[in-house]
């Protein structure tokens, strides 16, 4: 039997100026569908991030997430050789991304003016901070910093307490998947016109997205939400609640309704019900834009939630078809039944490291599966990719001794 092909983008060459998280993921995705990916890095040291966060034993854990599967060419853009190369490379290229700040690719001799003379059908990606067109669109951006603009820290909060960034990089992988499906969409348009486009999107414009329809709330009533233990949200008549305890050892869960029969029903399964509506909470619009009410309601949830564990609330709520779950930490998520059973999570067999466990990858193809790779040493794919081109041994060995790959 053979084997089945790898993944459902194969024969989609791409070529990356890119660096950090935003810049790098969407091309990894795309090598993990089949993509053959080409990463331009400079000869002296490559992408920074090869140096970010080194494990023992187990290397850099920001470059190994962000760059598996691609391959790794070595260019000195500042020199007429290494442009002329990287427009060899273009010329046979579907997609282009760069994630420099506005000016930079261009004065470095790939903006999208320039390749798409070279290339007329190349999709050109171009990740910012802030988005071109503000007032402070010309300054770097970083993930904390779209977080902090974006809203998102309001999600982290605690009513009274400081308002904070989160350690996920929610801004630069929402950035970084919406690029994926941009450059694809992108793609589906060229191959069908012959006309390619550039594609400009930024890590603040992206969080904004992500904050999704509680944004668009918090516009039209402007008002910002209710933050914290509960996020409560809809209308007296039809109210909605999210929210997170502690079982007797401390041990945190959530749950989430979206109609007032979810509130009886939930309620009833826990045993709550009596002391819940002795209390007068038998309707749960009763907090809807009631701070007092909704304080005092969650105080007796979460003495009542003290009584039992975790395991017990959750299966409990589940049982009456009630969404639930407990909240795991980070490592806990890694190990969780369901992240390994579908792949969020896998091993790969890595040459220097051995066996490592990794992101899986988030689709399942019935026809053409995604499968993960491995980064790239630096320069790795250097002669293979000028040999492609037309270059001789005797080239590669004269580029390389003049520094120029």
């Amino acid at each position: 039997m053979s084997k089945p092909p790898h993944g459902p983008l194969q024969g989609v060459k791409v070529v990356s100026c890119s660096t950090a998280q935003a810049g790098t993921v969407p091309y990894m995705l795309m090598a993990d569908l089949g993509a053959d990916v080409i990463k331009i890095e400079t000869p002296d040291g490559g992408d920074g991030s090869r140096r970010m966060t080194v494990l023992p034993g187990k290397g850099s854990t920001f470059f190994e997430t962000n760059n598996r599967g691609v391959k790794s060419v070595t260019l000195n853009l500042k020199t007429p050789e290494g442009k002329a190369i990287l427009h060899k490379l273009v010329a046979k290229a579907d997609i282009f991304g760069q994630n420099f700040r506005p000016g930079a690719a261009e004065k470095n001799g790939f903006g999208y003016e320039e390749l798409r003379k070279i290339n007329p059908k190349l999709v050109y990606v171009s990740i910012s901070g802030y988005g071109t067109q503000g007032p402070n669109g010309h300054l770097p951006g970083t993930d904390s910093m779209a977080q902090a603009l974006g809203g998102i820290a309001e999600a982290y909060s605690m009513p009274g307490q400081k308002m904070r960034t989160g350690i996920a990089s929610v801004a630069d992988e929402s950035t970084a998947m919406l690029a994926f499906g941009g450059a694809l969409a992108a793609l589906t348009h060229a191959r069908a016109t012959g006309v390619g486009q550039k594609i400009e999107l930024s890590l603040l414009g992206s969080l904004v997205r992500l904050l999704g329809w509680t944004f668009t709330t918090t516009m039209w009533r402007d008002k910002n939400p209710v933050t914290g233990q509960a996020r409560v949200t809809g209308t007296a008549e039809r109210p909605g609640i999210s929210a997170s305890f502690n079982d007797r050892d401390g041990k945190p869960l959530v749950f989430q309704l979206t109609g007032p029969e979810d509130w009886k029903d939930a309620m009833t399964s826990l045993g709550f019900i009596e002391r819940i509506e002795a209390r007068g909470f038998g309707n749960l619009g009763v907090i809807i834009d009631n701070d007092a009410k909704r304080e005092e309601l969650l105080a007796l949830l979460d003495e009542l939630f003290a009584t039992g564990t975790r395991d017990d609330w959750v299966a409990r709520l589940r049982g009456a078809d009630i969404v639930s779950a407990p909240i795991n930490t980070m490592l806990e998520a890694s190990n969780d039944p369901d992240v390994i059973a579908n792949g969020h999570v896998t091993f790969v067999d890595h040459p220097k490291h051995g066996k490592l466990k990794v992101h899986g990858t988030p689709w399942r193809f019935s026809e053409t599966p995604a499968q993960p790779g491995i980064a790239p040493e630096l320069g790795e794919h250097n002669e293979a990719a000028l040999t492609e081109l037309g270059y001789s041994a005797a080239d590669i060995a004269d580029l390389k001794a003049r520094k120029i790959i």
